[in-house]
């Protein structure tokens, strides 16, 4: 027989009057607590949020905030009829995050696949709080991974007390989803155990949660679907089954196309990032962003950006979410032990830690880089110099 999930029945002990929401639980004096250090993505951009829900008058699927014209809208960015105007979340080709929002609509589960740094995270988040307005639903995979993480687990003081019931049953993400009809997330679905992996077929081919201790289950009502993320360039990667992968509909997240679409994207989250941590502005530093993405993109593509000379790529990634963390950390240091400004010597080290992942082969390559192109490029000198000083 069906059974519904509440999720406040696993804690019995837990005080109804307190917030729910993640980051917003008062102290214990009762006061509520300082401004989290990231906000959930609905959160952040309620206000956005709201002013799409008002003035979005499309079909609109069953409990979705928003309809699908609105959810893109949401992650590309544009300017509303009364003039409000939406960020983008998300910097690259409109198609690609048409199809990730109309998977969302059909009975397919949505898998972002791409190499590391390239946002699949970033855009499961902003997806998930589009359209049912919480991205909390969260399943972090990793080799540990147990089963219990996607179907259920249980209070085992109730469960040693009482036996099963209902009441010692403790619900996951994904169970509440299916129980509320809202967007669960499974963040790198690769990494978790193959045979954990396959907890989610049933789930996605049958809607519908076994809790064989009970003689009960759980269908998932309109409104459900999974978001899982997956990369296959870390170590530990366990390859999906065929009977797991027909159950997603998969959407490669490319690299951003053009050095200045990847600056504007750098410099965008950085400046977000920046202003919860009090950084300097931007603006400031453009230049040094701009060598930044320009060294991690000649060493990820192998050749100079004049397509001149070629080059040798180190092991590391070299992603954009690396070019966002090397700057943040420079504006830090900018910030904290310089005049505030980005400069070449705030960004040197962590541009070192980045590109030189292998101490042995990876060093020499960036030796070579520094000597061959930075150093006879215009305009470079003081960050030659930097990168130089540091690399000794």
């Amino acid at each position: 027989m069906p059974v519904s999930v509440e999720p406040s029945s696993a804690d019995p002990g837990r005080d109804e009057s307190a917030p729910t929401r993640p980051g917003s639980v008062p102290d214990p004096a009762g006061t509520p607590g300082g401004q989290v250090l990231r906000p959930h993505a609905e959160d952040a951009f309620a206000a956005e949020l709201a002013a799409l829900a008002a003035q979005d008058d499309r079909p609109r699927p069953a409990r979705w905030k928003l309809s699908p014209w609105a959810v893109a809208t949401y992650l590309l960015g544009g300017t509303l009829p009364d003039g409000t105007v939406i960020t983008p979340k998300y910097v690259g080709p409109r198609r690609i995050v048409e199809v990730a929002v109309s998977t969302l609509v059909t009975d397919r589960a949505l898998l972002l696949l791409g190499v590391p740094g390239t946002a699949k995270t970033w855009v499961s988040e902003h997806l998930a709080a589009a359209v049912s307005g919480d991205s909390t639903l969260l399943v972090q995979g990793t080799a540990g991974t147990p089963e219990e993480a996607i179907r259920y687990g249980w209070n085992y003081a109730r469960l040693l007390a009482d036996g099963p019931s209902r009441e010692a049953l403790v619900p996951s993400p994904v169970m509440r989803a299916m129980a509320e009809g809202t967007t669960a997330r499974v963040e790198e679905l690769t990494r978790i155990p193959a045979d954990v992996q396959d907890t989610l077929i049933t789930i996605l081919s049958e809607k519908t949660l076994p809790i064989p201790e009970l003689g009960q289950e759980v269908q998932a009502v309109r409104g459900f679907n999974l978001i899982a993320t997956a990369n296959d360039r870390d170590r530990g990667v366990n390859d999906l089954s065929s009977a797991l992968r027909r159950r997603f509909n998969t959407v490669v997240l490319p690299l951003p196309e053009s050095a200045e679409a990847e600056v504007g994207i750098v410099a965008r989250r950085v400046e977000q990032i920046g202003r919860s941590l009090d950084l300097p502005a931007v603006p400031e530093g453009i230049d040094e962003i701009r060598r930044v993405v320009t060294v991690f993109r000649e060493l990820r593509d192998g050749v100079t950006a004049d397509g001149r000379t070629k080059l040798k790529s180190p092991s590391g990634t070299l992603s954009t979410a690396e070019a966002i963390s090397v700057v943040t950390n420079g504006l830090a240091l900018a910030a904290h032990f310089g005049d505030g400004v980005l400069r070449p010597g705030d960004v040197a080290a962590g541009l070192l830690g980045a590109v030189v992942r292998d101490p042995a082969a990876d060093r020499v390559i960036w030796q070579e880089y520094l000597e061959t192109v930075v150093r006879e490029r215009d305009g470079w000198r003081d960050f030659y110099r930097a990168c130089r000083e540091v690399s000794v």
